[in-house]
């Protein structure tokens, strides 16, 4: 479910809607629990980072996941991205291809992460990590999947935007939670809070609290559009993040359209956007996302992304000790989980 498609009452502290409700979160929460605790069926013999977040929608996982890339290409490391390729109609084990995929085909998460490091897409996790490692690489990003058991993880990063925090604090269907927090929040290793905000205050008390890692970030446009009227459009989970950063960058915009989470844009949907901006006398602006949307997908969408500038995004780190340390503890992990298996299979043999 689409972020900006969720009820209203889930980001609201207190509602009837999510009481009445409530008996159904219950058993829910309980079932996701139960199943967010059962042993890993299958690991990997090099680290895998996991970067997810509590809830769903968007909280910035993909700037999160490039992140973790850069610091370790920076060291020497090769890391390769495991994604489940939302969206996507491939669901075999695929390497992504950005000259021969779209998103229809692999969805456009995998597009992002496909432009600078090797990318698997794969429903079936722990098929998806060992074409990662047949690929050659050294270490695994996995783009969500904190709450699916299946491939042993070495460091949880858990996401967090500060906006939307944790919502009502329900699992579904009252609220937004995939799994209650506290069991959650056991499985976590490190939390990232995106931004500033009230909600996000609370959960960083709420995690110092359980004596968990917590790194604050925020983010900045790789480079800042030139000043000029625009006219924004996007498909992403929180429309109003991407329409606030424009107006902190104090660009005038004359016109919005918010899509749903994932949107692919129709024909109709593209010439319908052009002519807007050209009536506002305007310039079209999207994300990162929506433009890998819009490559290859026909030529009404060509057109739309041709006349589009992009805001491209990054993350920025108060402490970059913490990532460095994030890898070693992963790394670490692993090398003792490697040994363990080691020890035990001489065991079993001997």
């Amino acid at each position: 479910m689409a972020l900006d498609e969720a009820p209203p009452f889930w980001w609201r502290d207190s509602s009837w809607q999510a009481w009445l409700l409530s008996p159904l979160s219950f058993a829910y929460g309980r079932a996701a629990a139960k199943r967010m605790s059962f042993s890993a069926t299958a690991s990997i013999p090099i680290p895998v980072i996991c970067v997810g977040n509590f809830i769903v929608g968007g909280a910035g996982k993909t700037p999160t996941v490039e992140l973790l890339a850069k610091f370790l290409r920076r060291r020497g490391i090769r890391p390769g991205v495991l994604s489940r390729g939302h969206g996507g109609a491939i669901t075999t084990p695929t390497v992504v291809r950005r000259d021969k995929h779209n998103a229809h085909d692999v969805g456009d998460e995998a597009l992002l992460h496909a432009m600078h490091n090797i990318t698997v897409v794969s429903t079936d996790r722990p098929a998806g990590a060992k074409l990662l490692l047949d690929q050659g690489c050294e270490i695994i990003l996995m783009d969500d999947g904190f709450q699916n058991p299946s491939l042993e993880k070495d460091f949880n990063l858990v996401v967090v935007d500060a906006k939307r925090g944790l919502g009502n604090g329900f699992a579904m269907p009252s609220g937004p939670m995939r799994v209650p927090f506290k069991h959650q929040l056991l499985h976590a290793d490190a939390i990232l809070i995106i931004g500033e905000g009230m909600r996000g205050d609370k959960v960083l008390r709420l995690c110092s609290r359980a004596g968990k890692t917590v790194i604050r970030a925020t983010v900045a446009p790789r480079k800042k559009p030139e000043a000029k009227p625009y006219f924004a459009f996007a498909g992403i989970a929180d429309v109003s993040k991407f329409t606030d950063t424009l107006s902190d960058l104090g660009l005038e915009l004359k016109g919005a359209e918010a899509f749903g989470d994932h949107h692919f844009f129709t024909d109709e949907e593209c010439a319908e956007l052009l002519s807007r901006a050209e009536r506002a006398n305007a310039k079209l602006i999207t994300t990162s996302k929506d433009a890998a949307r819009l490559k290859g997908m026909g030529e009404k969408q060509s057109a739309l992304l041709e006349a589009c500038d992009i805001l491209e995004i990054e993350l920025k780190i108060e402490d970059e000790n913490l990532i460095d340390s994030l890898i070693d503890k992963a790394i670490e992990t692993a090398t003792l989980r490697k040994l363990a298996a080691q020890k035990q299979s001489s065991q079993i043999t001997a």
